[in-house]
């Protein structure tokens, strides 16, 4: 924010008592700092009120030309804007707000916006996207509501390869040192958020959410973005709550509770050429409530080469989560691919530490790695898993991998297999 609030906070040690000023070179510092606040408030544009522009706040009027206008008339002023979409209900066909812009941009949400209900009406591309620009801040306590129910009956992904594509929530394309937080994304008719080609971009106190019965409503999507931090969120969805495709580097995962859905997962890898690696991956005090997977890599069985390393799942809080610990390098969702090639994607440099709870089935923990390039460098410690389920005693699965050992494993991991013999 550049309002006048955060300026005079910064300014509020310069209280004078003018019976102390005994320095000309101090009056000339005093003077400097005011004539500096002057020029910062100076230098702000007012706000800019969609409904000054021709929207209606009345639930069913389509806002997509106003926030447009709304939005070259920011990108255009050479000082820093604020749109801002007030509280209401508006309807928003289609969105998209590309730079680059002369000054940064926030984009202030307050307001429920609502997609059309069938998603063929959204045409070439995503519902809102916002690309190509420097400085971006989308905040706000409103909601994205994308109406998704009616694409979820079309989904047909489970079933083909070559599924339709439906619209995302958001595609956040190519931003820089930028900021999305306090907004809901409420039924996406596919995933709520991807991210690409962005960095050094927070997301933070952001609600997600979607039925856990929501095909492909994967929260947060992030690829070929480095420096991205996602922290004090809620997801739940009906696929992973965050999910991290080739080329994610530096990324960090905090204080994320997620459920419904299938957990935090790498990948999936391997399926398509040309993938970048995935290196330097955090994700750190979690909490995953009756999600199909907790915390995993994964990889499809392929000829196609790729790489995950440096890669730490930390202080992690299991509740009646089905698979908590996975590492799944013969990932083959619907039998769209061939066991019997294995994975060529290299996992190294992978701990799971602190990770304690409860596991809704027998098998808790599952490190199966590819036979053509074992796992390395895999580090387990302080694993306290129960399973109070009826399908006998707690166990795990290991393959092609020895990991090294490091304080209290419960249950005893890779003991069965003795860390290397395949399942």
């Amino acid at each position: 924010m550049y309002g006048l609030r955060t300026v005079s906070n910064q300014y509020k040690h310069l209280t004078v008592n003018y019976s102390e000023v005994m320095s000309t070179t101090f009056c000339i510092t005093l003077f400097s700092s005011w004539l500096l606040l002057a020029s910062i408030v100076g230098a702000q544009s007012r706000p800019l009120d969609v409904r000054s522009f021709g929207a209606k706040g009345d639930g069913v009027s389509d806002i997509s030309q106003a926030l447009l206008s709304a939005w070259k008339a920011a990108c255009n002023s050479p000082k820093p804007s604020t749109i801002v979409i007030p509280r209401g209900t508006f309807g928003l066909l289609q969105a998209s707000l590309e730079g680059p812009c002369k000054a940064p941009i926030e984009l202030q949400v307050q307001g429920t916006l609502k997609a059309p209900q069938n998603p063929n009406l959204i045409k070439d591309g995503e519902w809102v996207t916002i690309q190509y620009l420097d400085h971006f801040t989308l905040s706000g306590s409103g909601t994205f509501d994308g109406q998704g129910a009616r694409a979820w009956a079309q989904n047909d992904c489970a079933k083909a390869s070559d599924c339709s594509k439906l619209p995302n929530n958001f595609s956040f394309n190519f931003l820089n040192n930028s900021i999305i937080s306090g907004i809901t994304s409420l039924n996406s008719k596919l995933f709520h958020m991807n991210v690409l080609g962005c960095n050094n971009v927070t997301l933070s106190r952001l609600t997600i959410t979607a039925p856990g019965t929501s095909l492909n409503t994967d929260g947060i999507h992030v690829g070929r973005s480095s420096g991205v931090n996602i922290t004090d969120s809620t997801i739940g969805t009906g696929d992973d709550c965050v999910s991290l495709g080739d080329g994610s580097k530096q990324v960090s995962i905090t204080n994320v509770v997620c459920g419904p859905g299938h957990g935090i997962s790498i990948g999936s890898l391997g399926r398509y050429k040309n993938e970048e690696p995935v290196v330097g991956v955090f994700v750190r005090n979690c909490t995953l409530i009756n999600t199909l997977t907790g915390v995993r890599v994964k990889s499809w069985p392929s000829a196609t080469t790729g790489a995950a390393t440096d890669v730490h799942f930390d202080d992690i809080t299991m509740r009646n989560v089905t698979s908590p610990i996975v590492i799944d390098q013969e990932y083959c969702p619907n039998n769209q691919c061939t066991l019997g090639a294995p994975s060529r994607v290299k996992i190294s440099k992978v701990s799971f530490n602190h990770i304690r709870g409860t596991s809704a089935s027998a098998l808790a923990v599952k490190l199966v790695c590819s036979k053509t390039f074992p796992c390395e460098g895999v580090e387990i410690g302080d694993i306290d898993l129960a399973y109070h389920g009826s399908l006998g005693n707690i166990t795990t699965n290991c393959a092609n991998v020895q990991p090294t050992f490091m304080g209290r494993q419960n249950p005893p991991i890779c003991a069965k297999n003795n860390a290397a013999q395949s399942s």
